[in-house]
């Protein structure tokens, strides 16, 4: 299997992983919901995981690939208030952790830039 062939798979696992966490282990994604946002965290949690899920089965097959891979692009750009949240929430925790949530701001973009190239390699071979 070539690299631009397990690519797509890599993203699916790793949306899969962190879908399934969000409903695995919910409290510490619901921890990260910014309060802005309307409703109970656990509601964004429960549905962020399930979003995460459809875009991972959407990567997995030829057919579906560039759209969802387009999907997960503006999903990570959509997450990102929520990474900043946990590092403004984090500022005071030991530098472990607080690198680690600062560290997460940074790996977006080469998330978006990775579903990206994914949907640019997908055009025409659905």
């Amino acid at each position: 299997m070539s690299r631009s062939e397990r690519s797509p798979l890599l993203l699916a696992g790793l949306l899969a992983a962190a879908g399934t966490a969000h409903f695995a282990v919910p409290r510490q994604f619901d921890h990260i919901v910014p309060r802005s946002l309307p409703g109970s965290p656990r509601t964004w949690t429960h549905a962020s995981g399930a979003v995460e899920l459809a875009l991972a089965a959407g990567l997995a097959l030829p057919r579906t690939r560039r759209a969802a891979a387009l999907a997960s692009a503006a999903f990570f750009v959509g997450v990102f208030p929520a990474n900043v949240k946990m590092a403004v929430d984090w500022r005071h925790r030991p530098t472990p952790q607080k690198a680690a949530a600062l560290g997460r701001l940074p790996l977006q973009l080469p998330l978006v830039l990775w579903a990206r190239g994914i949907a640019r390699n997908a055009e025409g071979r659905s």
